[in-house]
C-alpha cells in the first residue's frame, strides 16, 4: 500500500506540474523563441482538459459556462483546422433558445428565425459545418442531430426526420463514450418519434399509419431508456467523481435542468400508450421506469410518473382486473389492445438503466393499495418541494407547486374515501396547510376530510375559516352547523351558524330552505335537553315555526317534509304530522327514517298490525338495520308475545357477528391496508365466525311440560352463548358496534323478564355487562332483575348507580319512584316521580306512576295524573319519537 501510496502521490504532483506548465499558454503569454516539442506537448495537455471541462459542462447542461471555455480554445488556438468551436457556439445558442421557449415548445408552436437571433445563428453556424464537412465522424453526429433539433423547433418535422435518419448511432452507443451522447441519443429517439407523430397521412393508408405508430413507439421506448440511462450516468460523474481527480471531488453537486426534449423522452413512452387507449401497456411502463433506480435528476419526474400511474390505477383498473407491480399485464388486456407482448420485449433498448431489486420487496396486494402508496410518496415529495415564500416574485413558481399539490391531494381525497381512511387524510392534508395560506380548494378538503374523520371541533374551526375565505358561500355555515348538531352537540354555536345563512335572506339561494331546517333542528333538539316545560315548550313552538317556514320555501324537499312530522309527533300532534309525512313519502318512498316515522305514527295510533306491515316494508329497502328491528321486537311482543321477539333478537345477533365480527382481525394479515370492518365483508367464501353469539334456554327438557313460548326459544339455540370471550378481545372498530351489542343483549334480557324466565334475563344482562360494565342501561336491567327477584335494597342501590350517570333517564326515574312507593317512602317516591314529570312530560308512565303515588297518600291530584297518563297513552308510539336521528 505504501508504494501505491507514493506512485499516486507522484502521479499527482506531475498533473500539478504539468497544469502550471500551461497556464502561459492558456493566457496567450507565450513566447516565439520556445522549443516547439515541448510547446507541442503542453498545448495537448490543455486541449484535453479544456475538452474535459467542455464535455462535462455538455453533461450537465451548463449552456452559460460554454462561451468563455470556447473563447480560451480560440485563444489557443485549438481545432483552427476544423468546425469544433463553432459546433458548440451553435449548440450553446440553440439550447438557450430552447431554454427559453418551453412554453412555445409545449404547445408544438414553431419558432421562427425572425423572431428567435439565437436560432438564426445557431442554423447559421450548423449550416456553414455541415457545408464545409471538416468535422470527424463523431462530431458530424452531433451536427446532424442538432441540426434536426431545429428543423423539429421551425415545425418541418419531415427534415427533423431526414436529418435523425442520417445520424450514425454506432458513434453514440460505443461503451467508451462520453456522458452527453446518451443524452444526444436519446433526444434522437424522441424527434424521430414526435416528427413521425406529425406528419399527415392520408386516410387511405392505415397499413402506413399502423407502421408509423409502431415505429414512434418504439422510438419513445428507446428514448426513456437512454435518458434515464444518462440521468444516472451524469449522477456518477458529478456526485462521486475519479479519485484520483482531486479537483474534481471539490465540485458541488449540480442540479441539472432537463429541456423540453428530455423531459419528452422520459415521458412520452407512457403518454402515447395512454392516448392510445393501451392502458394497460401505459401502467407496466409507468412502473417500469418507477424501478429505475433514482438519480437527482429524475426525482421531479419520478413524482409525476407516480401520480400518473396512480391515476390510471384509480381510474381504469378494478379490483377484479387488478395484476401485481412485478408481472406483466394480463394477457386479455394485452389481446383487447392488440398487443400479443409489451412493447419493452419487443424493442429491446439500446442501453437499459440499472434497476432496483425486487427480492424482499414489498408488494402492494391490490389496486388501491398501491395507489394509495404510490401518491403516499408523491404528497411527501411535492409538500417537500412546496413553495412558502410569499414574495412577488415567487408567485408563479408558488402557483405551480400549489396545483401540483392540489392534484396530488385530490387523487388522494379519492383513493382513501374509497377505504374510509379518512383520518389519514384529515393528516395528509393538515401537512399541506404550511403552504396553504387563503387556499380555499385545501382548507374545504381538510373541513371535509375531518368532518368524515369524526374529528368535529376541527372540522368546525376549519369551516368557519373557510367562510372567512368566502363569505358569500351559504354552504360553509351550513356545513359547520351539521358537525355541531351530529357530532359535538353544541345547538347554540349551530343555531348561530344556522341563523347566520337565514339572514343572508335571497342570497342563500337555494340553501335557504336548508338553513331553515338547521336551524328548525337546533330548536328541536334544544327541547329534547330542556329540564324546564315552558322551555321545552318555546322550544318545541320555535322549531315548529321554522320548520314550516323551511316547507313552505320549499315543498318539493323530502327531508325538511319528514322532520317537519317529526316535530309535529314530538308535541304528540299524530294526526296533523300524517300529512307531511305522506309528502314525504310521495318524494321519497324508500327513504328510511320517512318509513320508521310512519311505524311509530301507526303504533301510536294503535294500528300495531298496519305498523309491522310498514316496517316489513322498510326492512325489504333497508334489510339489517339495527333501529328498524329494535321496532320489529317491539311490535312482535305486542302482537305474538316475547317468543317471537326473542326469533328477532336472535337473528340480531347473528347478524351483528356476522357484520361485526372484529375478534377475527388477530388472525388476519396485519400488512393490509383494508379496515378491520372491511376485511370482515369483503372476505371470499364461507368462513366460521370465531365468537357464538345465542340466547340462552334453562328450561328443564326432561319435563314434557313446556310451555309455547319455551318450545319456540328453544329451537334458537341449546347452547350457551360464548359471548364471555368478547371480554378477553381488544375492542375495537367504532364504539356503535359495541353499544348496539349491549341493547341487543339487553333487549332479549327484557324479554325474557316479561317471560317470566330470570335466569335467561340474568346471563343476558351479563352479557351485555361484559360489553359495557358502566352502562346505565345495565344498571337498570340489573335493578330490574332484583326487584323481580325481591332483593329490593340491592334494586335500590342499582337505580341509584344508574341515575348517578344519568339524572334525568325517564325509566330509570319510573323504576326508581315506583319502588320508594312500594317500600312505602311515599313522599320521597313522589319527589322523584314529579321530577320524571317535569323532565319528561309526555311519558304516561311518568304520569301513572305518579298517580299512584299520590293516591297511596288519599291525594285527590291522583284522578288527574291518572286521566293525563291515559291521554298520553292514546299517542304513545311502541317505541320513543326521538328514535330517529335529527341531523343535516
Amino acid at each position: 500500500m505504501s508504494s501505491f501510496q507514493r506512485e499516486n502521490d507522484a502521479a499527482k504532483a506531475l498533473f500539478r506540474r504539468l497544469e502550471s506548465a500551461v497556464t502561459p499558454i492558456v493566457s496567450g503569454e507565450y513566447s516565439h523563441h520556445r522549443d516547439r516539442a515541448p510547446m507541442a506537448s503542453r498545448v495537448s495537455f490543455t486541449q484535453l482538459r479544456l475538452e474535459a471541462e467542455l464535455e462535462r459542462h455538455r453533461a450537465e447542461c451548463q449552456w452559460d459556462k460554454m462561451p468563455m471555455i470556447i473563447d480560451q480554445m480560440k485563444a489557443a488556438r485549438f481545432h483552427e483546422d476544423d468546425d469544433y468551436g463553432t459546433l458548440l457556439m451553435a449548440e450553446a445558442l440553440l439550447e438557450e433558445c430552447l431554454q427559453d421557449n418551453m412554453d412555445l415548445l409545449r404547445t408544438s408552436t414553431p419558432l421562427t428565425e425572425k423572431a428567435h437571433p439565437r436560432l438564426s445563428r445557431a442554423k447559421g453556424h450548423l449550416n456553414t459545418i455541415l457545408s464545409r464537412g471538416l468535422l470527424t465522424p463523431r462530431y458530424l453526429n452531433e451536427a446532424l442531430l442538432l441540426m434536426a433539433k431545429v428543423h423539429y423547433v421551425q415545425g418541418r418535422y419531415r427534415d427533423a426526420q431526414g436529418m435523425c435518419a442520417r445520424v450514425g448511432l454506432e458513434e453514440l452507443t460505443r461503451d467508451e463514450q462520453p456522458t452527453y451522447h446518451l443524452r444526444l441519443l436519446a433526444e434522437a429517439f424522441v424527434i424521430k418519434g414526435l416528427s413521425l407523430d406529425h406528419q399527415t397521412v392520408s386516410s387511405v393508408s392505415r397499413v402506413r399509419l399502423s407502421e408509423r405508430e409502431e415505429e414512434s413507439l418504439s422510438c419513445y421506448l428507446r428514448a426513456c431508456d437512454a435518458s434515464l440511462s444518462y440521468l444516472q450516468e451524469l449522477d456518477k460523474t458529478v456526485s462521486t467523481p475519479h479519485t484520483k481527480t482531486a479537483k474534481a471531488s471539490l465540485l458541488p453537486p449540480v442540479d441539472v435542468d432537463l429541456g423540453y426534449f428530455l423531459q419528452a423522452s422520459l415521458q412520452s413512452a407512457y403518454l402515447c400508450l395512454l392516448q392510445r387507449g393501451h392502458l394497460a401497456q401505459g401502467a407496466h411502463q409507468l412502473r417500469r421506469v418507477l424501478r429505475v433506480v433514482e438519480s437527482r435528476g429524475s426525482q421531479s419526474f419520478r413524482k409525476s410518473a407516480a401520480r400518473k400511474l396512480a391515476e390510471v390505477l384509480l381510474s381504469a383498473v378494478s379490483e377484479d382486473s387488478y395484476w401485481p407491480p412485478l408481472g406483466p399485464p394480463p394477457a386479455a388486456w394485452l389481446h383487447r389492445e392488440g398487443a400479443a407482448v409489451f412493447k419493452d420485449a419487443t424493442y429491446p433498448t439500446v442501453k437499459p438503466p440499472q434497476r432496483y431489486s425486487t427480492d424482499c420487496c414489498f408488494c402492494p396486494q391490490d389496486v388501491l393499495e398501491e395507489a394509495v402508496l404510490l401518491l403516499l410518496i408523491t404528497e411527501s415529495m411535492a409538500s417537500g418541494e412546496a413553495v412558502i415564500s410569499r414574495l412577488p416574485d415567487q408567485a408563479e413558481a408558488r402557483e405551480a407547486s400549489l396545483q401540483d399539490a392540489n392534484s396530488v391531494y385530490d387523487l388522494l381525497t379519492i383513493g382513501m374515501a374509497r377505504r374510509g381512511q379518512y383520518g389519514m387524510l384529515s393528516e395528509c392534508l393538515e401537512r399541506a396547510m404550511k403552504f396553504s395560506f387563503n387556499e380555499f380548494h385545501l382548507w374545504h378538503q381538510l373541513g371535509l376530510s375531518l368532518m368524515a374523520a369524526g374529528k368535529g371541533v376541527g372540522a368546525v374551526s376549519v369551516f368557519k375559516e373557510c367562510a372567512r375565505m368566502r363569505p358569500e358561500d351559504p354552504s360553509l355555515p351550513l356545513l359547520a352547523a351539521k358537525v355541531c348538531i351530529g357530532q359535538l352537540h353544541w345547538f347554540e354555536e349551530a343555531e348561530a351558524l344556522s341563523q347566520s345563512v337565514v339572514s343572508m335572506g335571497e342570497e342563500a339561494g337555494e340553501l335557504l330552505p336548508r338553513a331553515y331546517l338547521s336551524l328548525g333542528l337546533c330548536y328541536s333538539l334544544q327541547a329534547s335537553d330542556a329540564t324546564l316545560k315552558a322551555d321545552r315548550d318555546e322550544f318545541h313552538k320555535k322549531a315548529l315555526r321554522v320548520l314550516s317556514k323551511a316547507h313552505s320555501l320549499d315543498p318539493q324537499d323530502a327531508q325538511i317534509a319528514m322532520y317537519l312530522a317529526l316535530q309535529l309527533a314530538l308535541v304528540r300532534q299524530v294526526s296533523a304530522a300524517i300529512e307531511p309525512l305522506q309528502a314525504a313519502l310521495n318524494l321519497r318512498g324508500d327513504d328510511l327514517h320517512s318509513l320508521h316515522l310512519l311505524t311509530l305514527l301507526l303504533s301510536a295510533q294503535k294500528h300495531h298490525r298496519h305498523a309491522l306491515d310498514t316496517l316489513g316494508l322498510a326492512l325489504s329497502q333497508h334489510p339489517g338495520n339495527f333501529n328498524l328491528l329494535f321496532t320489529k321486537v317491539k311490535l312482535e311482543e305486542v302482537l305474538f308475545g316475547p317468543a317471537a321477539a326473542l326469533r328477532t333478537c336472535e337473528e340480531m345477533l347473528q347478524q351483528w357477528l356476522s357484520r361485526y365480527d372484529v375478534s377475527r382481525s388477530s388472525e388476519t394479515d396485519d400488512s393490509s391496508s383494508l379496515p378491520m370492518a372491511e376485511r370482515t365483508e369483503v372476505s371470499p367464501g364461507p368462513r366460521k365466525p370465531s365468537i357464538h353469539l345465542t340466547l340462552p334456554n334453562f328450561q328443564d327438557t326432561s319435563t314434557s311440560s313446556l310451555s309455547p313460548s319455551s318450545i319456540a326459544v328453544s329451537r334458537l339455540e341449546a347452547a350457551l352463548s360464548e359471548v364471555s370471550d368478547l371480554s378477553s378481545v381488544r375492542r375495537q372498530g367504532p364504539t356503535y358496534i359495541w353499544t348496539t351489542l349491549e341493547c341487543i343483549w339487553l333487549q332479549a334480557g327484557e324479554l325474557f323478564m316479561g317471560d317470566g324466565r330470570l335466569k335467561e334475563a340474568q346471563f343476558c344482562i351479563a352479557e351485555a355487562s361484559s360489553v359495557s360494565p358502566n352502562s346505565y342501561s345495565v344498571l337498570l336491567q340489573r335493578g330490574r332483575l332484583a326487584e323481580l327477584r325481591g332483593q329490593l335494597d340491592d334494586a335500590k342501590g342499582l337505580y341509584d348507580e344508574a341515575l348517578a350517570i344519568h339524572p334525568t333517564e325517564e325509566r330509570t326515574l319510573v323504576q326508581m319512584g315506583r319502588l320508594l312507593v312500594k317500600t312505602e317512602r311515599t313522599h320521597l317516591g313522589e319527589k322523584v316521580l314529579r321530577d320524571a314529570v317535569q323532565v319528561h312530560s309526555t311519558s304516561h308512565e311518568a304520569w301513572s306512576g305518579l298517580g299512584e303515588a299520590l293516591q297511596s297518600r288519599g291525594s285527590s291530584q291522583a284522578p288527574d295524573c291518572f286521566l293525563t297518563a291515559l291521554e298520553l297513552e292514546a299517542s304513545c308510539p311502541i317505541r320513543p319519537f326521538n328514535i330517529i336521528p335529527r341531523e343535516l
